[in-house]
């Protein structure tokens, strides 16, 4: 796939990026001046698809930093969450969003609203599959539900994910089954995880964004609040550790951050679960498995935010917490009926 003539540049490390708001779009300079430089871009790009399609991942691939927890569980991602990437004069407000799946409770409906709202505000959507997976029932539904292309406002772009898993020869008969499927504007074969089909990709993100001036500034990499985000990484450590042993019904509610006149963060966060058999689960033997939890959870922290973390966690059985609108309210959800 061609890429335009004069691609931006590829996107900034979020560690490199300096502070301050960029400029908005530049007035018309006199006749007699250089040419001014070209114009700031900026655009809501949705990053949507079927659990486990490595939205999270690709996300984090354009960011340039971990802005969202990434678990080989389906349905990790429990709400809109928007990774800033910057790429050349462009600034690309990727919303990671759940993945899109037939609701069965309060929260499966929350989760189905996240996504279909963030697919409804963007310039552009990507689609993201899975290729080693292919066209299968899930897939096929998502097409279904995104209806005609021409009752959509933004254009939809395929990313066929995971190409490294799959022989090359495979992806094109892929594609092409896809695209019979839903007419897609673009169609890109990249691998979130090597980096792999992601430069030409951003490049022409970049160009499709409308211009404008940049709504964020330079040095940010994420909408979320701090406290948010530091829930979400521990979050991330009990699907990871404790995998088929404890339900989706977990959650992590944030209490309090703290800094310190040295910067370092002194984190209080509380996980919800439904029954106290669950919570046994959690602590573990001796403690042994909470502690396992909040040391890894610790060090994702401190990567994330570059300075010393003391993560104090603790469990609560609290039967019906994903019928109560004030979680939701501290957990960051919109409340659904």
């Amino acid at each position: 796939m061609s890429s335009p003539p004069n691609p931006p540049e590829a996107p900034a490390a979020a560690d490199g990026r300096r502070a301050g708001r960029a400029e908005g779009r530049l007035a018309a300079a006199p006749a007699d001046t250089p040419p001014a430089p070209c114009p700031t871009r900026c655009g809501v790009v949705a990053v949507a698809g079927a659990p486990n399609a490595g939205k999270s991942t690709l996300v984090n691939a354009l960011v340039g930093a971990k802005v969202a927890i990434v678990s080989p569980r389906p349905q990790t991602t429990r709400r809109r969450l928007t990774g800033i990437a910057l790429v050349g004069r462009a600034q690309l407000l990727l919303v990671d969003t759940p993945g899109l799946f037939a609701p069965r409770r309060r929260l499966d409906r929350a989760m189905r609203a996240e996504a279909e709202g963030g697919i409804a505000d963007a310039d552009v959507v990507l689609l993201v599959v899975d290729a080693a997976s292919g066209l299968g029932a899930a897939v096929a539904q998502v097409l279904e539900d995104l209806g005609p292309p021409t009752a959509r406002r933004a254009p939809h772009w395929l990313v066929l994910n995971k190409c490294d898993l799959v022989r090359p020869a495979g992806l094109l008969p892929l594609a092409a089954r896809l695209n019979a499927r839903f007419p897609f504007a673009e169609t890109f074969m990249v691998s979130a995880a090597t980096g792999d089909g992601l430069p030409d990709l951003t490049r022409r993100l970049a160009a499709a964004v409308p211009e404008g001036p940049w709504l964020f500034p330079e040095d940010r990499v994420s909408d979320a609040a701090t406290s948010l985000f530091l829930a979400e990484l521990t979050r991330e450590q009990l699907f990871l550790q404790l995998r088929d042993e404890l339900p989706h019904a977990a959650a992590v509610e944030p209490e309090q951050v703290r800094e310190a006149p040295d910067g370092a963060l002194t984190v209080h966060q509380r996980i919800l679960v439904e029954r106290e058999s669950q919570k046994a689960i959690v602590v573990g033997r001796g403690g042994a498995r909470i502690r396992a939890i909040g040391e890894a959870a610790r060090r994702e922290m401190e990567a994330a935010m570059g300075v010393r973390v003391h993560l104090f966690l603790t469990v609560k059985a609290r039967p019906g917490w994903a019928e109560d609108r004030a979680v939701w309210r501290e957990l960051g959800l919109a409340w659904v009926d």
